[in-house]
């Protein structure tokens, strides 16, 4: 039986990178535990040149920053049942996650471990007018501090000194990036990839981080998005902002290709000055995916409209009936001429069409043999901050988001990145432009959907809007405005709710037919309710009535489930069983079974002895137990007659009781 108090180990800034080293390289230490370096270099000097010449990034609050890293989460996570409940959401597999990221984070680590392909992320810019400073409430004092961060009790005290007062200094926002990078490279998959926006205030300190964090033979490039219109600046016009690119390991990524195969990808675009309207006839024949008899008349397709012109466009044996003109604003309009007329077509990439085809919708579609895909640096009419806040404009009927990025550039970063089904983390979520262009791709196909995660903090925007400049004011203002008129709390965690939600709306009105993901789940950080340290439960001291039959409420017994079924490597949308064992109520997520409640007898644990002979599906191999709500001898009682029984499906079991 081993005895556990999660998220409680006390961590210093370099302790969790001993352990490794310990594991793996146990000859250089020395038998009091003191690190020996040399050993080390001895060891592997002989495949790798060692070089005693570096550089690195250094500030104030370095150390620190190291120390929250590698510090377990403060919080616990709860489920939104109401949301996540509603026929909609019930099987989405997109989350919305509500907290503070650097908490988020570390509560994902260990079931999304080297599952995100794509991470994008659109962090404060530190302009000094855009409300960064830095705020922190994890609370030390400066002996601790020293000790843990291996600082002195001086710059233990300097380091407080800004935590405390809110600075935006470079070494502020610095201490404010580092864990939450080096936590979230954690979640990437070992061919991952991670965009990030930046202006020019920290693109420098920025790409020096990265290079530690990720690694300077990873770098990929420093995109530089043409923002399509420009803010005076000082002695320039500002008229494009930063994206920086690093693998987590270059060497198994050789081009942004997606992968071998065919694209299938919608091709119209919206019309515009761009991008006029036009006609083209499609001749009798064209392949169409369609029922018998389908026949459309005026109009359809939503924002990427398609009109009837000419002819009657009906579907039989999955082609069009006779020739149709119809009017577009088509993406591609010069190659689907030398399609249709026989010809042997590429694009400017050099791939091959191989069919212009309309889906079940009567949307057209290209199909291509996908080559690999090299983009240039410069990004040009990849859409304009312009864009963004127009979308927001037509979700809200207001600009109350300041400068989100455009979906068109989100699309633009996912597809040369991500193949369908794979898993995109946006831990700066602010608006969901990332998600509202997820849903807008999953609505071009029918299987293997891209997930997302979005992770944003539940700001006050009262508290906001109080500290606000002058410039971000209105935007505030606008926003608070919003949530009264739907009667929603004052958090900007509310605005991105509410953006999917309408961004979801949207696509499906567009798109009746498709049956993508266009929902999401929530689930929220909220403060630890176990008790705290002084009281903490003790295997082996006789207990205290108040420390036995925890009176957890309900939301607080589902919190410390969801919190532990994602601390032991499920999935926030693994389901989770509800067992019955003789009237207790227990639950089985994957191979682990969770005793939380009170009150388990010994009928609990003979029927928990007759389910494993009995229940050809039922093979938990973890039992879980909250120690606060089993006394010491229903635990030996469970333990004995776990070890004693002789199952038929030669099971090993774990027995943690945790507090």
């Amino acid at each position: 039986m081993q005895f556990e108090t999660l998220l409680s180990q006390q961590e210093s800034s370099n302790s969790k990178q001993l352990t490794i080293l310990k594991q793996h390289f146990p000859h250089c230490f020395d038998k009091n535990g003191a690190f020996l370096p040399e050993k080390l270099t001895e060891t592997v000097s002989q495949e790798i040149p060692i070089s005693k010449e570096f550089y690195s990034l250094n500030w104030l609050g370095k150390s620190y920053a190291r120390l929250l890293a590698n510090q377990p989460a403060t919080t616990l996570l709860s489920e939104d049942k109401v949301h996540n409940q509603k026929p909609e959401n019930q099987h989405s597999e997109n989350l919305l996650l509500c907290g503070d990221n650097l908490e988020v984070l570390k509560h994902l680590k260990q079931a999304y471990a080297e599952q995100v392909k794509m991470i994008y992320i659109d962090p404060p810019y530190n302009t000094g007018s855009d409300g960064f400073v830095y705020q922190d409430d994890r609370k030390f004092s400066p002996e601790q501090l020293a000790e843990l961060a291996n600082v002195s009790i001086d710059e233990a005290k300097r380091i407080l000194e800004f935590t405390d007062r809110g600075s935006n200094s470079h070494s502020a926002w610095l201490t404010f990036m580092y864990p939450r990078l080096y936590v979230a490279r954690e979640l990437l998959r070992e061919d991952g990839v991670i965009f990030i926006s930046i202006d020019d205030n920290e693109v420098a300190q920025l790409k020096l981080l990265c290079d530690e964090v990720f690694g300077e033979e990873n770098f990929v490039a420093c995109l530089v998005w043409a923002l399509g219109t420009g803010t005076q600046a000082g002695h320039f016009v500002r008229a494009h902002e930063n994206i920086l690119v690093y693998f987590k390991k270059k060497e198994l990524v050789d081009n942004f290709s997606g992968g071998e195969g065919i694209i299938e990808h919608s091709a119209l675009k919206k019309i515009s000055a761009k991008n006029p309207e036009s006609e083209f006839l499609f001749p009798k024949g064209t392949r169409w995916d369609a029922p018998d008899n389908f026949e459309l008349f005026g109009s359809w397709g939503g924002s990427e409209k398609t009109t009837l012109k000419k002819g009657r466009m009906i579907c039989r044996n999955n082609q069009l009936v006779e020739d149709v003109v119809l009017s577009a604003g088509w993406a591609q309009k010069g190659q689907m001429k030398t399609w249709f007329k026989g010809l042997h077509t590429v694009d400017s990439k050099g791939q091959k069409v191989l069919s212009f085809h309309f889906n079940k919708n009567g949307v057209l579609r290209y199909e291509k043999e996908r080559s690999v895909i090299n983009p240039p640096t410069v990004l040009q009419d990849i859409a304009s901050t312009k864009n963004g806040s127009d979308e927001i404009k037509s979700f809200f009927n207001e600009n109350i988001f300041n400068y989100p990025k455009p979906t068109d550039l989100m699309k633009f970063l996912v597809e040369i990145a991500t193949n369908n089904d794979d898993v995109i983390l946006d831990f700066f979520a602010g608006s969901g432009s990332i998600a509202d262009a997820i849903m807008q791709l999953n609505a071009e196909v029918e299987t293997n959907i891209r997930k997302f995660i979005l992770i944003q903090l539940p700001e006050d925007l009262d508290i906001a809007l109080e500290k606000a400049s002058k410039e971000n004011k209105q935007s505030i203002r606008k926003a608070i405005d919003y949530l009264d008129s739907i009667n929603k709390p004052h958090l900007l965690s509310e605005i991105t709710k509410s953006r999917l939600e309408k961004a979801a709306a949207k696509i499906k009105l567009e798109n009746p037919n498709a049956s993508g993901d266009f929902a999401f789940k929530i689930y929220q950080t909220v403060e630890d309710f176990r008790f705290v340290e002084e009281q903490a439960f003790d295997p082996n001291q006789a207990q205290l009535p108040s420390m036995l039959n925890a009176m957890l409420t309900e939301e607080q017994h589902q919190t410390l489930l969801t919190t532990w079924a994602l601390y032991d490597g499920a999935s926030l949308t693994t389901p989770i069983e509800n067992i019955d064992l003789a009237g207790y109520g227990a639950h089985l997520c994957q191979r682990h079974l969770y005793l939380i409640a009170p009150n388990f007898t010994s009928q609990a644990v003979k029927a928990l002895i007759e389910k494993l002979d009995s229940d050809d599906n039922f093979s938990p191999n973890h039992l879980c137990i909250f120690g606060a709500n089993m006394d010491s001898s229903m635990q030996q009682e469970l333990a004995q007659a776990v070890k004693s029984y002789s199952n038929k499906k030669n099971i090993s079991f774990h027995i943690k009781v945790r507090n």
